[in-house]
């Protein structure tokens, strides 16, 4: 068996090869709503239906503590193989309504991919986690951006490649996962059915604030990673080039460079945190990413570079808390029911980006693009707060005790 670094490159080699499912229609959404003459109704929940089979696919794993009955590489690998299928079977899709079911299924089957491989990391990492789920989450934050790149670099690639390109990137993760990623030792491999497992986890006031804290980061996080595109377009339309016209390359090429400045600031955040404090780089982390919701409507109209500089800021930034949350919340479970408290906290997040990636375009629709992301700054700004429990005087420094007598 290789060591925990080498097991952990692995994984985040697999988990961003099976990330690349999230936001390949999104990246592809412009020759879609061609294509099928959507709407803006039937584009809208496009986007979102693989929020909603997210969530759905979480709940359901967090009520039969799926990721802690089965185990979690294997789950992982089923979840890239059945997402890797769905998205495929886009590019036979013949109505909006097919599209949109196959979207919530992929949705569905990548909630055993994300929790999952959180906790096969967490597995093999303990005075290390921060660090160690922060390489995790970056390889996702460049998983998910990479359909964006591919958008970017082409507009010859037909939006059906690129799904089918998607599909086949996810089932060498499954097959990675499962050929070069083993169990590490600070988790329990597999646990009993246990029904009382949610309620056993969140009992522990720590393991409540870092979840508030998650979800103060998912009100903004998905909804910028949604939108950005889109309001770089309408941003860099108003800016002054002459005759020269904006095209959605240009947005996402923007978009991709959100995102993957995102993988920047997990890894970066991910080596601070264990020597700082997770819960004060998370907090840090949340008012920089609410200043630039704030900063936004300034910039609106302004050149390419400076729209550019505060994709940049703003990217690695709203996605630096994400792993030390989840750190967070693993630290202060039960060690047989990691992977239960994970999908709950992800289930919690996912159902609020619903409402987010939803009130964005609406407030854009009402009023313009330019203060549109306006909505989001409370988010980060709550979550902040709610982790002041976690970093300040009196603050929890251990797991919860049952944590060390299970598994």
């Amino acid at each position: 068996m290789t060591g925990p670094k080498t097991q952990l490159a692995w994984l985040s080699l697999a988990m961003f090869l099976g990330m690349t499912l999230w936001f390949s229609a999104t990246a592809a959404t412009a020759a879609i709503v061609a294509e099928f003459h959507l709407t803006s109704g039937d584009a809208a929940w496009l986007t979102m239906a693989v929020q909603g089979g997210f969530v759905a696919g979480t709940l359901v794993s967090a009520l039969l503590n799926l990721p802690d009955v089965i185990n979690a590489r294997r789950l992982f690998a089923a979840g890239c193989v059945g997402g890797a299928v769905a998205n495929a079977a886009l590019a036979g899709a013949g109505s909006p309504a097919a599209l949109i079911a196959l979207r919530v299924t992929t949705g569905f089957a990548l909630a055993w991919v994300y929790p999952p491989g959180m906790k096969v990391a967490a597995g093999w990492f303990d005075k290390q986690r921060g660090a160690a789920l922060g390489m995790v989450i970056g390889a996702l934050t460049i998983g998910s951006a990479f359909p964006h790149l591919m958008a970017a670099a082409s507009t010859r690639i037909p939006w059906r490649t690129l799904m089918l390109s998607a599909s086949a990137l996810a089932v060498i993760g499954g097959l990675i996962v499962v050929a070069k990623v083993g169990d590490g030792p600070y988790v329990a491999k597999s646990a009993r059915f246990d029904p009382r497992a949610i309620t056993r986890v969140f009992s522990h006031r720590p393991a409540r604030l870092a979840t508030l804290g998650y979800l103060g980061h998912m009100w903004e996080l998905y909804a910028v990673w949604t939108w950005i595109a889109a309001f770089a377009t309408a941003s860099l339309a108003t800016a002054d080039f002459g005759a020269a016209p904006v095209s959605s390359q240009t947005g996402s090429a923007i978009a991709f460079l959100t995102i993957a400045s995102g993988a920047v600031g997990s890894a970066a955040a991910g080596l601070f945190a264990d020597r700082v404090g997770k819960a004060r780089v998370a907090a840090a982390a949340m008012l920089v990413s609410g200043a630039c919701a704030a900063l936004a409507g300034v910039v609106f109209g302004a050149p390419l570079f400076v729209l550019a500089t505060l994709a940049v800021v703003w990217g690695v930034a709203v996605v630096a808390d994400s792993a030390q949350l989840s750190a967070l919340v693993a630290e202060h479970s039960p060690r047989d029911h990691v992977g239960t408290a994970l999908t709950v906290q992800t289930c919690c997040g996912f159902l609020l980006t619903m409402a987010s990636i939803r009130l964005v375009p609406a407030i854009a629709l009402a009023s313009g693009w330019r203060w549109a992301f306006l909505c989001l700054v409370p988010g980060p700004l709550l979550g902040a707060l709610a982790l002041r429990g976690l970093s300040g005087p009196g603050a929890p420094l251990a797991r919860m005790p049952e944590a060390r007598r299970s598994g």
